[in-house]
């Protein structure tokens, strides 16, 4: 008996959430994956991809009106912004300009998934209630999460197709050349730490580094995005997905230090974005030096993103058992996440 066929669209596909969701995807039978993202990528067994720019209504509209088969759109595409409020229209934009030229062509759309954030809470503002619920109130805008759900909610009503929402913490897994990364922070950070002969030395905020903390997998991220897009039950709802345990760094950071054999000095505030700026010939010498993949400084650098995490001098976490009560039970451990990953970026020789 054959499988019936699915149609992924996933928007953002080069992404660390969307190409582990592409990757995800198209390990599955019954599932064939189209790939967005502004450059595109090189096609590859039963997935394909296609360059877009989805600021550009009438680009977006004549690109994708051929995609008629599609059945599941997985939205995790971001477009960055100076500033919160800047950040709303354009990621708004690209969002609304996917459904409408979808949604008139594929007939057969069952369901648009969107990936968001503790943003939704107002994690990024300062201190915020912990346990985060998907039931919590809404903040104070601009704030481009809850507008984009807004959207899709007013969308839905009275269409077959229905939503979800993913709300990850912080998004671990494998990629290179984007800006939101903390694995690659960490082996970068780490890796030029044992380069200099320099102990391993947390450079966030005091406070932070006794917060309590939780991270998503990428992997795990995708399995939950998959299940809340399949599972009727979970139609126009959202979810928290986090790897399901929580963490401190002044905890965890010994742990890293030893799996680049390194020691631990005291912590001390510093800015990497101010202090990783001139790493740029270092990092061509350790690939010289290491024989490591030809990587340019600028792929392997999210030293303002490691920034904004290190600085989090308050609890962020939220409640997962929403997701355990739909049906999703899997679950990741945090520490060994971090040192499969590092390890996963030494097969690749990405670090020494």
């Amino acid at each position: 008996m054959s499988l019936q066929k699915k149609v992924a669209l996933v928007v953002g596909a080069n992404g660390v959430i969307g190409g582990n969701l592409v990757r995800h995807l198209a390990g599955l039978d019954d599932w064939d994956v189209i790939g967005l993202s502004r450059r595109g990528a090189e096609d590859a067994g039963n997935v394909r991809y296609v360059a877009v720019d989805l600021l550009d209504a009438a680009d977006a509209r004549d690109t994708l009106s051929a995609l008629t088969d599609v059945t599941h759109i997985f939205y995790a595409a971001y477009q960055d912004r100076p500033t919160w409020a800047e950040l709303v229209a354009p990621n708004l934009a690209m969002l609304t300009h996917v459904v409408d030229a979808i949604e008139p062509v594929a007939k057969g759309l069952a369901h648009v998934s969107l990936m968001q954030g503790y943003k939704v809470y107002g994690a990024h503002l300062g201190p915020f209630k912990t346990p985060a619920r998907e039931s919590d109130a809404d903040h104070m805008p601009p704030e481009f999460n809850i507008d984009q759900q807004a959207f899709l909610t007013r969308r839905q009503i009275g269409k077959s197709w229905t939503w979800s929402a993913l709300r990850p913490s912080v998004v671990c897994g494998l990629a290179t050349g984007i800006p939101m990364n903390l694995t690659m922070v960490l082996a970068i950070y780490a890796s030029m730490s044992k380069e200099l002969g320099l102990p391993l030395r947390f450079p966030g905020k005091p406070g932070a580094y006794h917060s309590l903390l939780e991270m998503t997998d990428a992997g795990l991220l995708a399995r939950a995005t998959v299940w809340a897009a399949t599972d009727p039950a979970c139609a126009n709802q959202a979810f928290n997905i986090t790897n399901g345990d929580l963490f401190r760094w002044s905890e965890l950071w010994p742990k890293i230090a030893r799996a680049f054999d390194l020691e631990v000095a005291p912590p001390l505030p510093m800015s990497l974005a101010t202090v990783m700026a001139d790493k740029a010939p270092l990092w061509a010498a350790m690939v010289e030096r290491h024989g490591l993949a030809p990587l340019a400084y600028s792929e392997v650098s999210s030293w303002t993103f490691g920034d904004a995490v290190f600085s989090w001098n308050y609890d962020m976490f939220g409640d997962g058992s929403k997701a355990r009560r739909f049906g999703f039970h899997e679950f990741v451990d945090t520490e060994a996440m971090f040192l499969e990953l590092f390890e996963e970026y030494r097969r690749q020789r990405i670090i020494p």
